[in-house]
């Protein structure tokens, strides 16, 4: 007799359900696979057009390029970039009274307190007094509703900080400054008009010397 015989009924049994269960289960999974063939062996495989990959970008860098044509194409003379540029000397720095006209609204001056380089978006924050109230605005620099940008008054001394943010404080607010904006309009203007009298009378001169010139010949 086998050790088989000797083994409790139920193992015996849990074992040939088991290995009945395995065959019918390869059997059924053996019946679903389905292998593709071709309708018509005979004919050409149809090839796949393998398109190649878009071409990269032509810089690294492509937000820095988009900034750059974005200020060419808002300030053409570079004007602006070069009045708040860090290596001009002459560029305008925290502290300056700044004189700002716009197209659309009366003009604003005030002291500048910040200056936001942030290329497209740099803008500017002055500050004034307007009935003993301390008004602050900020104004983007290459914004086209901005028709030009003055240096009315350099600070004496650069200022320490690039934020000046402590003249808020009553003890060293700046106060209004339209005494000094009006005076700077008033010889602006003065300036201004003198130079086109000047331009006036010189062509006035020429035209006197043609004429003249014309009469003897």
């Amino acid at each position: 007799m086998t050790s088989e015989s000797f083994r409790p009924l139920t193992t015996l049994l849990h074992r040939r359900a088991a290995s009945t269960l395995s065959t019918t289960t390869t059997n059924t999974l053996r019946s679903r696979i389905h292998f593709a063939t071709r309708p018509n062996p005979t004919l050409p495989r149809r090839r796949i057009k393998v398109h190649p990959p878009p071409p990269g970008p032509p810089t690294k860098d492509p937000i820095s390029v988009l900034t750059a044509a974005q200020i060419k194409a808002l300030d053409p003379s570079g004007s602006r970039a070069e009045l708040f540029s860090r290596n001009n000397p002459q560029a305008i720095r925290p502290g300056d009274i700044v004189y700002v006209r716009r197209k659309n609204g009366e003009p604003f001056s005030g002291v500048l307190l910040n200056i936001r380089r942030r290329g497209i978006d740099t803008s500017i924050l002055l500050r004034d007094q307007l009935t003993k109230l301390g008004v602050e605005m900020w104004l983007k620099v290459y914004s086209p509703i901005i028709d030009s940008i003055n240096l009315v008054q350099s600070k004496e001394k650069m200022a320490r900080r690039a934020k000046l943010y402590y003249m808020r404080k009553l003890k060293h607010d700046f106060g209004p400054v339209r005494g000094i904006v009006s005076d700077w309009v008033r010889k602006s203007y003065a300036a201004k008009k003198g130079v086109d009298k000047a331009g006036q009378s010189a062509g006035q001169k020429g035209q006197k010397e043609q004429k003249a010139k014309k009469a003897k010949k």
